[in-house]
C-alpha cells in the first residue's frame, strides 16, 4: 500500500512512502519502464513543477515502486466485484488513513476488501482533483531509485523538491534532492472511462460504510463519462493497450454506471449502443462478458443475444483449450500467464451462474488447480505461501532476501523458444516468470473465492 506505513506484529513492512509525490514529467519523453509523455503535460503544471495532493492512497503496482492506473482499476474492480458477490467480511487490518498507518492482524470492525477499495480510490480521486483527470501513473524518475529494494519509505526523502536548495540542502516541507516521483498525465480515453468504471465500482462497495465517499464516487464517475461523452479526448500522443481499447472502456463505464445507477437511461443506452463492439471475440473474453452483470436491466431479446455470444464464445473456448492438457488459457508470451488463467475462471464462474446449460464449474475449478500446482514445469503452487509447496522466491521488493511475500501470485511459466517451457523454483529475479504485481493479487482473490463458491 502506498503513501502509509504498513506494520505486520514486530515488522514493519515499510513506512509511509513517497510523502513528496510528486513532479510533473517532462514533455516528448520516453521513461526506461515504458511511461511516456506527448507534446504537452495535459495539466495545469509545468515540467518539474510538484503536483500536490496526489500523496495519498494506491498500491505499488509491482516488484517496484510504480503507482499505474489500470492496476489500480483492476484491484478496485475486483475487490468490489468479490465484496458484492461473495459477501466479503474478512477483517484482518487496521487503516487509519489520515495517520498514514496500516497494521495486519489488528481487526478495526471494517472489512478489508472495503477497506482497499478505499485505499484504492482516494488515489484516483486526487488525481482528478489536482491534475482535473485521471492519469497513466508515477513513478521514480531515475534508475538507481527504479532498482531500490527494501523499505518503499527511503526510496525518497518525504520532503517536496525545492531548486532554491542546495542537493544537500532539506528544511521540515523542502529539500534540493529532485527524488520525487514523476507523474505521467497525458489525458487519454481509456483512463477517464477506466476511472469512471472504478468509481462506480467503488460507490457500491464503499455504501453503508463511507456513504459520503461513496457518494463522491458516484458523482464523479457520472462527470468523468458525461464530460468525456460532451468532449471526447482525442486518441492521438501515446496510447498504452490494444486495438478497441477506447471503445471497450467506454461500454465499460457505460455498463458500471447503468448498475450502480439502477438502470438509468442514459448509460443503458450507450452500453447497447456499444454492445455489438464488444460481444465477438478477442474482446468478449477481455470486456464483453461482463455484460452477464446487466441483465437484471435488460429484456429477454437482450437475454437471448447475450446467451448466443456465450455460446459461439464457449465453441471456440472449448477449441483453443484442448490444445493442452490443462483446460485453461496457454503461456505464449514474454510474460508468464498466471493472471490471464485467474480472470479466465473468475469469468467462466459468472457465466456459468447465469447459463448453467451452457457453461459448466469445471472451467473455474481447472483454473484454481492451475494456479495451485497444476501447470507444465512443476506441481508448485504459483500463490507464496497457498499450498503444499508454493514459489518462495518472488519478484517482490524483498527479492534482495531471497524472500517473498505472502499471498503474492507470480507470473508462471514462459516458454523459451521454440519448446522449453521454464519457471525455476530456487530463483525469484526473473519478472517475467516471478514478479508480484497488485492487480495479479486482486484476480486471485476474485478466483479464489468463485472457486470456493463452487465446492460448496
Amino acid at each position: 500500500m502506498d503513501h502509509v506505513a504498513v506494520r505486520e506484529g514486530y515488522r514493519m513492512w515499510h513506512g509511509p512512502s513517497h510523502l513528496d509525490d510528486a513532479r510533473q514529467a517532462p514533455v516528448n519523453w520516453q521513461h526506461f519502464d515504458g511511461y511516456r509523455m506527448g507534446p504537452s503535460t495535459d495539466s495545469p503544471f509545468k515540467p518539474g513543477d510538484h503536483i500536490p495532493g496526489v500523496n495519498v492512497g494506491g498500491w505499488f503496482d509491482a516488484g517496484d515502486y510504480d503507482n499505474i492506473a489500470p492496476s489500480q482499476y483492476s484491484v478496485i474492480e475486483n475487490l468490489s466485484l468479490a465484496y458484492k458477490e461473495f459477501g466479503l467480511k474478512w477483517d484482518e487490518l487496521t487503516v487509519d488513513e489520515t495517520a498514514r498507518s496500516v497494521e495486519m492482524h489488528r481487526p478495526d470492525g471494517i472489512p478489508d476488501a472495503v477497506e482497499q477499495v478505499r485505499h484504492g480510490i482516494l488515489q484516483v480521486l486526487a488525481q482528478i482533483h489536482s491534475i482535473g483527470h485521471p492519469i497513466m501513473g508515477i513513478i521514480e524518475p531515475t534508475l538507481r531509485q527504479y532498482t531500490h529494494l527494501g523499505d518503499a519509505n527511503s526510496n525518497t526523502d518525504g520532503r517536496v523538491y525545492s531548486a532554491s536548495l542546495g542537493p544537500n540542502d532539506m528544511n521540515a516541507e523542502f529539500s534540493g534532492k529532485p527524488d520525487d516521483r514523476w507523474a505521467f498525465t497525458t489525458k487519454m480515453p481509456n483512463l477517464q472511462y477506466g476511472a469512471a468504471a472504478a468509481l462506480a465500482d467503488a460507490s457500491q462497495t464503499l455504501k453503508g460504510w463511507d456513504d459520503p465517499l461513496a457518494k463522491q464516487c458516484l458523482d464523479t464517475a457520472i462527470q468523468l463519462f458525461n464530460d468525456e461523452q460532451a468532449h471526447p479526448t482525442p486518441t492521438t500522443g501515446p496510447i498504452f493497450g490494444f486495438p478497441g481499447m477506447a471503445a471497450s472502456a467506454e461500454w465499460r463505464a457505460a455498463l458500471e454506471l447503468l448498475i450502480a445507477t439502477n438502470g438509468a437511461e442514459p448509460y443503458k443506452q450507450r452500453f447497447l449502443d456499444l454492445y455489438p463492439t464488444v460481444q465477438k471475440e478477442p474482446l468478449f473474453g477481455v470486456q464483453g462478458w461482463r455484460a452477464v452483470f446487466a441483465l437484471p436491466f435488460m429484456d429477454t431479446a437482450f437475454r437471448k443475444q447475450f446467451e448466443d455470444s456465450v455460446k459461439a464464445y464457449k465453441t471456440a473456448l472449448d477449441t483453443d483449450l484442448a490444445k493442452t492438457p490443462f483446460g485453461v488459457p496457454p503461456s505464449l508470451g514474454t510474460w508468464g500467464g498466471s493472471t490471464q488463467v485467474a480472470e479466465f475462471g473468475s469469468r467462466m464462474y459468472f457465466l456459468h451462474k447465469a447459463f448453467p446449460d451452457v457453461i459448466g464449474p469445471e472451467y473455474t475449478l481447472r483454473a484454481a488447480n492451475y494456479l495451485l500446482g497444476t501447470h507444465p514445469v512443476s506441481s508448485t503452487s504459483y500463490i507464496s505461501s497457498i499450498g503444499t509447496v508454493s514459489k518462495l522466491r518472488g519478484y517482490g521488493n524483498n527479492r534482495a532476501d531471497l524472500a517473498f511475500i505472502p499471498g503474492g501470485m507470480i507470473p508462471g511459466y514462459i516458454v523459451i523458444k521454440p519448446d522449453f517451457p521454464e519457471c525455476i523454483d530456487d530463483f525469484g529475479f526473473l519478472w517475467f516468470e516471478d514478479e508480484y504485481t497488485i492487480s495479479a493479487a486482486g484476480s486471485w482473490i476474485l478466483e479464489a473465492n468463485a472457486a470456493d463458491a463452487l465446492t460448496k
